[in-house]
């Protein structure tokens, strides 16, 4: 099952079931259904089985009708793992990390999987990353690897976008990597039913330029271990979003260091999960208060 945020023209957002190149409305399919992909989420086991027979019959809206957005408009918390793949720790002169490398990325980074990211007017150092990410599906706290597929509720693809310079400036990294847009991913939550994680292609594209390319078998800590190592420390919740890490290919590594600029379109595919694609905007904004 592929769980989506949409909004059809003028409406507020809703959850449904894509099939295809048609949408499951699930607040019509099963209006006793939450219609937050959060309170979905924390509702169980038996909201997803009611989704799952709802989505037994036929899409009415079609996706060309409809703006998708984040799956998780505004997760609990993005977690997000530095350096977890090989080749990646190689480009960058650092050694294999010996636990996984945690770092926050900001809940109001999440951004829709075909919006505009915005290029910030403080930085010229702006990078992607494209990633895997898990959504954790049931509140839930030291989690044996062994046990780690049942607080999974999908897979989605996302694109860690980093300000390098305002990354770099501190040890903790959570400064560029949580500026708001700059955590874009969707198109849709996959269900672990539909998808084997172990060997995904992913590849992230820049202006039709394949800049990454590897697959998720290279992972150095794989899910089940970033499970065990994150639900040990503190309690996971329906929501939260993890991104798994990069590979190598980020435009700090390569010669030139060739930033993303105003205009610049970035698309991340991963096997089976689908693609997210975004377009870089300069930031002409200012102040905001309330």
């Amino acid at each position: 099952m592929r769980l989506v945020t949409f909004c059809e023209a003028g409406g507020r957002p809703k959850i449904g079931v894509l099939q295809g190149e048609m949408i499951v409305d699930l607040s019509v399919a099963a209006p006793s259904l939450p219609t937050e992909m959060v309170a979905f989420l924390e509702a169980g086991e038996e909201a997803m089985a009611a989704a799952r027979a709802a989505a037994e019959t036929p899409g009415t809206i079609p996706l060309s009708d409809v703006a998708l957005k984040s799956p998780v408009l505004r997760p609990p918390k993005i977690l997000a793992v530095g350096l977890n793949y090989k080749e990646h720790v190689e480009e960058t002169g650092r050694e294999l990390p010996q636990f996984p490398i945690i770092f926050n990325k900001q809940s109001t980074a999440a951004n829709g999987p075909f919006d505009p990211v915005l290029r910030p007017k403080e930085s010229v150092a702006m990078d992607y990353e494209g990633e895997m990410g898990v959504v954790i599906g049931k509140r839930c706290r030291r989690v044996p690897k062994e046990r780690y597929a049942e607080v999974i509720a999908g897979y989605t693809v996302l694109n860690d976008v980093t300000i390098r310079d305002w990354q770099r400036r501190t040890p903790t990294m959570t400064m560029g990597k949580s500026w708001d847009t700059h955590c874009p991913m969707g198109p849709a939550i996959v269900t672990p039913d539909e998808v084997d994680i172990s060997r995904l292609e992913l590849k992230t594209i820049v202006n039709g330029d394949v800049r990454q390319h590897s697959d998720t078998s290279y992972l150095i800590f794989d899910v089940p271990t970033l499970i065990e190592h994150l639900s040990t420390a503190f309690t996971l919740e329906p929501g939260d979003v993890i991104a798994t890490g990069t590979c190598a290919g980020v435009a700090i590594a390569m010669e030139g260091t060739p930033w993303l600029k105003h205009g610049d379109v970035v698309r991340v595919e991963i096997e089976t999960l689908g693609a997210i694609e975004n377009r870089i905007v300069d930031d002409e904004g200012g102040t905001v208060i309330g």
